[in-house]
């Protein structure tokens, strides 16, 4: 699957690239707690996608979250990326590179790095409120 393709087909059929919106056009289960060491993870449950986010995290914060989870739920349904990172040696980073990609896919759009084409990676992470490496990321697919 396309990434990029995908999380824009999302743009335009829910015309936001809000994810908390999209989630709910796409009725997915969205639970917020005070979640213990960890920001937020993705769970495939009897035919329900459900993301959980750890509400002591700010809402911009929470935002990228559920985006990233999103990626999980459309391109790692079924993985228990949790599972295998805890209690197999199996290495989860493809995983978790191409749902922080299919995040700032939906989250950045070309008309974003466009305005700010003249800016480097540091100077958009700030402008932006993303780590420098998730910008280095969207940069890479434009």
């Amino acid at each position: 699957m396309d990434i990029k393709k995908k999380a824009d087909s999302l743009v335009r059929k829910f015309q936001t690239r809000n994810p908390f919106e999209i989630i709910q056009g796409l009725n997915v289960i969205l639970v917020f707690a005070p979640l213990v060491d960890t920001r937020a993870f993705y769970q495939y449950f009897q035919r329900n996608n459900i993301i959980y986010i750890n509400s002591a995290l700010s809402r911009h914060e929470q935002t990228f979250e559920c985006a990233h989870e999103m990626g999980h739920m459309f391109l790692h349904k079924k993985a228990n990326t949790i599972f295998m990172d805890t209690r197999t040696n199996f290495n989860t980073d493809k995983c978790e590179i191409e749902a922080d990609t299919f995040a700032m896919d939906l989250l950045v759009g070309d008309d974003i790095l466009t305005e700010y084409k003249d800016y480097g990676t540091e100077q958009m992470a700030r402008l932006l409120g993303y780590e420098q490496r998730l910008i280095e990321l969207r940069l890479k697919r434009q």
